[in-house]
Formats: structure tokens, sequence, C-alpha cells
């Protein structure tokens, strides 16, 4: 379990419990390359508030992933990524701790984790305040995602112009739908550009088994509202789109069903 730190302390934790039934696309980025998120953590631990302590919370039923993000952490202290001196730098992200939680699903909500962390039950907090000012142990907190973590290395080569907007209103150089992101879909993860058509996505996955017909679909996680079959196959999976259609990402799962089982 983390222990307090100083008063003027501050975290950087990446929320990698992904307990939303059916959405796996987080544990292959942490299975297949570790290093990615890594090294988004460090880079977000030298240009948010300098954090010097970050921790990886990952959901307590893949234990072969967190034994494997073990693996990659011993590799990149190894190597002078993580410690006292990083690069010749000032110290930045002293620790960086993989914490194995236990299958809580309410876990994956930011606050939740956050009193798991520090070995409470797993209960949202009320908010305000939000962690970005009261978070781990009543210290300033950056929390994100597994995939916005492991983006960053991309955004640090490729320039912020690449990046959409987070939110309508906002401006950059580029659209919302600049750039890829990951989605699960039966039998498999898929990295598709923001805008690619949900029938290609679909014919990416392999289409529906035995002649189904697609009746429905939910473009992004189990919480997420419900399509029928003839508004997402004219839709595009992007933010702006699957919202105008009546729905949102979330999570990135894509569900589809056919008459009789579900297709997969």
């Amino acid at each position: 379990m983390p222990q307090p730190a100083s008063p003027a302390q501050k975290y950087l934790v990446c929320n990698s419990d992904e307990g939303e039934p059916g959405t796996f696309k987080d544990r292959d980025i942490l299975r297949y390359n570790p290093h990615a998120l890594i090294e988004g953590m460090i880079d977000r631990a030298r240009t948010r508030w300098a954090s010097t302590v970050g921790y990886n919370y990952i959901h307590g039923e893949i234990w072969d992933v967190y034994e494997r993000c073990e693996e990659a952490l011993a590799e990149a202290r190894a190597a002078g990524y993580i410690g006292k001196n990083i690069l010749g730098e000032r110290l930045r992200l002293s620790s960086s701790t993989t914490h194995h939680g236990y299958g809580a699903y309410i876990c994956g909500e930011e606050t939740a984790l956050l009193e798991s962390l520090e070995g409470k039950k797993g209960l949202p907090r009320f908010k305000p305040p939000f962690p970005a000012s009261y978070g781990l142990y009543g210290k300033p907190t950056t929390i994100n995602n597994t995939e916005t973590f492991a983006a960053v290395p991309w955004i640090v080569n490729n320039g912020a112009d690449c990046v959409p907007r987070p939110r309508a209103g906002r401006t950059t150089a580029a659209p919302r739908s600049s750039r890829s992101r990951a989605t699960s879909s039966a039998p498999g993860n898929y990295e598709v550009k923001l805008g690619t058509p949900f029938a290609k996505l679909l014919e990416m996955a392999g289409g529906m088994r035995g002649g189904r017909k697609l009746k429905a679909v939910i473009p992004g996680g189990s919480s997420m509202p419900v399509l029928p079959a003839d508004v997402m196959m004219n839709t595009d999976m992007d933010y702006d789109s699957i919202a105008k259609a009546g729905s949102m990402l979330g999570s990135g799962r894509g569900d589809r069903h056919g008459r009789g089982p579900p297709a997969w």
C-alpha cells in the first residue's frame, strides 16, 4: 500500500483498473507495450507539477499483466529512466509502483481508486474537492487512464497540434478525429483512426457470424446507450458522431448484437 509522504508531495496515478465488462484494450497495452505507459508517466511527471511519486492501479483479475508491468518497471529502473536522476535532470519520478487491486468494478471510478490505494474500502468520494487539488492522501494528484498515458510519447514526437480537442469549444489546429484510438470488438482489439466508419470496423472484426443480422450496437461499453443497427451502420467512430447519434465512445468497447445469441 502506498505510504503518505511529505506535505509538499504530489502524486501521479494511472487508472489501469479497466473493470468495464468485456473491455480489454488497456490490458493489451500493459501486456505488449508497458514501456509506452512508463514513458508517458515520466513525461507527465516532468511537465505537471514535477510529480515525484507515481502508481499504476491494475485490475485484480489480470495477474499476468501485473507481473509484466513489474518486469518493465525493473527494466526502466535498471536503464536509469526511473529514479532520483532521470537522464541527468533533477528529481522527477522517484518511485513508480504497480498496485494490484482486487477486481472491484467501482474502483474504476477515480476517487474510489484513490480510496483503495490508501487501503480503504473502494467507495467514491464526494466531489468537489477534485483529485487535482485533493487526491491521494489529500495531496494534489494527476490521475489518467492507461491509454492516455501511453499516448503521451506519441504526442511528444508528433506535436500537440495532432491531438483532438478534449471538449467542445476548445480550439486546436486539428479536428477531434485526427488521431487513432483502440477499441475492443470481439474477437480482438483494433486501433483505428477516429472517424473510421463503424461499418469498416465491423468488417475488420470479421463481420456478423453465421450470417446473423445486426440489430444493435453498444459503441463504448455496457454503460453507454445502445444504438440501433440502421443508425450505427451510418455513423463514424469518433466522439462527435457517436454523441450526435445519441451515445458515447466511453471505454472503447464495441458490442454488436444480432438475432439470437451475441454475434461472437
